[in-house]
């Protein structure tokens, strides 16, 4: 069996990244959830935490308020 050589050119899928990280923390949100299943709610919450976090680390600003 022939397997091609590792390269240097690593491709990043920075879509696919940020939604798995997204998946992440509703994983985690889940585990950590005392009901079944999260609410709507939570979820959003979840996701909004996340989408704060992601401005922030790019250095765009967050308006907490909307």
């Amino acid at each position: 069996m022939h397997v091609a050589p590792a390269r240097g050119t690593a491709v990043q899928d920075h879509v696919a990244l940020a939604e798995i990280e997204l998946c992440g923390d509703l994983i985690i949100a889940a585990s950590a959830a005392r009901e079944d299943r999260l609410s709507p709610d939570r979820i959003d919450e979840v996701l909004k935490l996340a989408e704060e976090r992601f401005l922030e680390e790019h250095g765009e600003k967050t308006d907490s308020s909307a």
